[in-house]
């Protein structure tokens, strides 16, 4: 009489708990069983995500493109900053609220990126970028717009030339430099575009006189 009685029991047990029925034990102490697995899952895809990222130590190529990254994010940043104020064209504004956004982005990227590979980022332009910079912030006008473009196809050719480089290599640092190419290509047309024009009313201005 009994054993009816019980498998009824069990039977309403599974049909009240199927998510936790295969996992339960007999004494109903594993209910905590799947919170536990599903945390335990999480916890290696993190690890090993992290080890990707980075937690191979830096070699000293690793350590000279990430400084020199970081330096030329911050410098691409204040220098889009002094091209929204003094500016005078529309054009060579928005590009420089493109750098200040675009750069500022990837410095936050860059920086974690040395965080996560044990290198001391900078905190500063290095001593050529302030001169640009100090260079820059003395000239207005059509003067400020010329030498501004200048001084952004000069730069972004040869950041371009330096994530190639590490883009083609193998180290750790190949994948991010395979994503910054593409900003870094804009930025170099939106300069030669700003050069150009320069140039046609540099050219008209003449013609004028």
């Amino acid at each position: 009489m009994m054993k009816p009685i019980l498998a009824a029991g069990f039977a309403a047990a599974l049909m009240a708990g199927t998510a936790y029925a295969q996992t339960m034990a007999p004494g109903g102490t594993s209910t905590q069983n799947p919170p536990a697995a599903s945390s335990t899952q999480r916890a290696p895809a993190a690890t090993s995500t992290q080890k990707q990222a980075g937690t191979q130590k830096a070699s000293k190529a690793d350590q000279a493109f990430l400084k020199d990254a970081i330096e030329g994010d911050m410098a691409e940043v204040k220098v889009g900053e002094l091209a929204q104020q003094k500016g005078q064209s529309q054009d060579v504004k928005q590009f420089g609220q493109m750098l200040q956004q675009d750069h500022g982005q990837h410095l936050t990227q860059a920086q974690q990126q040395a965080q996560q590979m044990g290198v001391t980022p900078p905190t500063q332009p290095n001593a050529k970028q302030k001169a640009m910079y100090d260079h820059l912030s003395k000239l207005s006008g059509t003067q400020f717009d010329k030498a501004f473009a200048q001084g952004m196809v000069k730069d972004h050719k040869e950041d371009i030339a330096k994530y190639q480089k590490e883009a083609k290599g193998k180290g750790p640092l190949a994948g991010f430099a395979q994503q910054t190419l593409p900003v870094l290509q804009k930025h170099l047309q939106a300069a030669q575009s700003l050069q150009n024009a320069g140039a046609a009313v540099g050219s008209g201005n003449r013609n004028a006189k």
